[in-house]
């Protein structure tokens, strides 16, 4: 990595979810809502770098076991990022809990700390096409489009606890408008 973190961040996941272009637009709506809170997370660079590359697992080149938050910390660990980054994109929005229902061993630590719960707040405020939204309606937008039997409905609604905290601990960071 010879650019500064968010610009190589940036680059890698355009490069890499190119052909998928609703998924970079919900990307680019993370980082946007990453930028807005950067000030008040310990790492502001690391923070938008997460959100830029949260969902890079998606990218057809990387996706490996079916699971993004695993296939694209293997992939940026595989690239030489910092560990702390790979550890922030294989946890991201509560992934601990879709893991256990699809059998998979995270092998990062959820660092539970101001810059997860901004990069948890700026995934659940931000809509498939990069718009910005409340996190209960895009929990709700998930299960939708997703189906009462998935797991990944079944994930969020199991998580939803956990992911609300999250954004209610950003948001008391600084009041921030959806």
């Amino acid at each position: 990595m010879t650019d500064d973190l968010v610009t190589w961040a940036e680059r890698v996941a355009r490069e890499q979810l190119c052909e998928l272009p609703r998924r970079l637009k919900h990307v680019e709506g993370v980082a946007r809502q990453a930028e807005r809170i950067a000030d008040a997370v310990d790492d502001p660079e690391l923070l938008i770098a997460a959100a830029w590359l949260h969902d890079v697992g998606y990218g057809p080149q990387i996706a490996a076991t079916g699971f993004h938050p695993v296939d694209g910390a293997e992939f940026l660990t595989a690239q030489g990022a910092p560990p702390r980054l790979c550890a922030l994109v294989a946890n991201h929005s509560c992934a601990h809990v879709e893991a256990r229902y699809r059998h998979v061993r995270l092998e990062w630590p959820d660092e539970r700390t101001a810059l997860r719960d901004a990069l948890w707040w700026a995934d659940m405020t931000t809509t498939p096409t990069g718009g910005t939204t409340d996190a209960r309606r895009r929990l709700e937008e998930v299960c939708e489009r997703y189906g009462p039997d998935h797991v990944v409905t079944k994930s969020v609604t199991e998580a939803a606890p956990e992911l609300l905290g999250a954004v209610a601990r950003t948001e008391s960071l600084r009041p921030v408008t959806t």
